[in-house]
């Protein structure tokens, strides 16, 4: 029988230890798959779900404002914190919609997630809010909507149903946000 050089021998022992790492990864990708399909998960409020109650304090005054208040109202609830890139072209977009439809009954609220208080002050003097800003560092309106995602935002009609999610902000979704308002609020853009 012929004897392997010590090349060969480097070359067998590298691929069988490629191969003991393979077959751990796939054992513990298929241990990670078992946990995830069975631990239960939450799911996030969808169109037609009652918007769950929630208050928080507003940044500037601590004031608390709950979303109780705005019945009778349609509000635009968005979550956004000062990491999330997607927020710094939302509020634009959320200052045109105060701008344009507050005077037919549009709320705007846009709780931070952040941390702190000055993590949202130093993002609101680079992207500045001409509605109403929130800050819940306990989370607990996040966590009543089963946030999924930053930035997330809910259309709720007069009722306090939820009518849209809207999971991430894409410059996109403007046209289809502003009509969806635009039919709670019941009309056209004038």
């Amino acid at each position: 029988m012929a004897q392997m050089s010590a090349a060969e021998q480097s070359k067998t022992r590298m691929r069988v230890q490629r191969r003991k790492s393979s077959a751990r990864l796939a054992v513990a990708a298929l241990a990670a798959v078992g946990a995830i399909a069975s631990a239960p998960t939450a799911q996030s409020l969808t169109n037609a779900d009652p918007a769950p109650a929630c208050s928080v304090p507003l940044l500037d005054s601590g004031q608390t404002v709950s979303l109780a208040e705005y019945r009778r109202q349609v509000v635009y609830l968005d979550f956004w914190a000062s990491w999330c890139g997607p927020c710094r072209e939302s509020f634009p977009f959320m200052n045109e919609l105060q701008r344009e439809l507050a005077g037919r009954g549009l709320q705007i609220l846009a709780i931070s997630v952040d941390k702190t208080a000055e993590d949202a002050r130093r993002f609101l003097a680079r992207y500045p809010a001409q509605f109403t800003v929130a800050l819940d560092v306990a989370a607990a309106c996040p966590t009543a909507f089963q946030l999924q995602g930053m930035p997330s935002s809910y259309i709720i009609d007069k009722s306090g149903t939820v009518r849209a999610v809207h999971a991430g902000f894409r410059n996109r979704d403007r046209a289809e946000i502003r009509q969806q308002l635009l039919d709670l609020l019941g009309g056209r853009a004038k």
